[in-house]
């Protein structure tokens, strides 16, 4: 298919029913190649008409509002729960990790069972009241300003503890995963806590649902590359999770 209006429309159709594209996919489907797919798709972002992502591109629609914590709960709560249960798995004794906030990860703090002693860091206030009764684990809990909508703390002075910390593991909640752009995040103040949380690991776990791939949240937290291992459900991307596998980062699916 030579003319670029009908190609650009008929990218745009299939944007439109499965909300993202492969550009290995439309090269067949127009019998043209990659490298023209490409430019395609650099003139549509131009016009602000879609997102380009590593072979593929996604809906402007994919970027992230933040939502209550309240509302997120309710959402693809078997998902979360089987995540939760593959990362209580990785922990060992003597663990000292960090918990970020999320609703996957208050779902992973309600799977914590340690027999063995167990420190966890978090700014979620929920995350530790789940675990406050469990008499093998420490809990530290970060002060700062209560952030409402994820019911943790944020600022200057959970910061500054974290900067004195370091931590064998990292759990870590995203609200979307671009291969080229990175993790993000619906809030400023949350992305810039995450990444002193990141600072302060060894290893970086990122516990999500299959929902949040090729989204984007108004703050950048980290690239891709930063982090070891991502557990999420197999309703996840296959290429994505094909090139995440490509960069040597460790993939469960469950």
């Amino acid at each position: 298919m030579g003319n670029i209006a009908k190609r650009h429309k008929l990218i745009l159709e299939q944007l439109k029913q499965d909300g993202y594209v492969k550009v290995q996919e439309l090269s067949q489907i127009l019998g043209v190649s990659e490298v023209t797919i490409r430019k395609d798709l650099k003139q549509l972002e131009s016009k602000k008409m879609l997102y380009r992502s590593h072979g593929s591109a996604s809906n402007l629609s994919s970027i992230i509002s933040d939502k209550h914590i309240d509302v997120k709960e309710k959402m693809f709560m078997e998902e979360k729960l089987r995540i939760a249960k593959a990362a209580n798995i990785l922990l060992e004794p003597n663990d000292k990790i960090i918990i970020a906030s999320g609703t996957t990860l208050f779902a992973f703090a309600n799977e914590i069972n340690a027999i063995d002693n167990l420190t966890v860091i978090t700014s979620s206030v929920k995350v530790s009241l789940a675990l406050c009764y469990n008499p093998n684990i420490e809990i530290i809990q970060l002060g700062g300003i209560m952030r409402k909508n994820s019911v943790s703390v944020i600022g200057h002075y959970a910061e500054n503890i974290l900067d004195s910390l370091s931590c064998n593991k990292l759990f870590l909640g995203v609200d979307g995963i671009d291969l080229d752009y990175g993790l993000t995040t619906s809030d400023m103040s949350e992305a810039r806590i995450n990444q002193q949380m990141i600072d302060a690991a060894q290893k970086i776990i990122v516990l999500t649902d299959s929902s949040k791939f090729g989204k984007r949240g108004f703050c950048k937290i980290c690239d891709v590359n930063k982090i070891h291992h991502i557990i999420t459900d197999t309703n996840a991307p296959a290429h994505i999770i094909d090139m995440m596998r490509e960069r040597e980062i460790e993939v469960t699916l469950v």
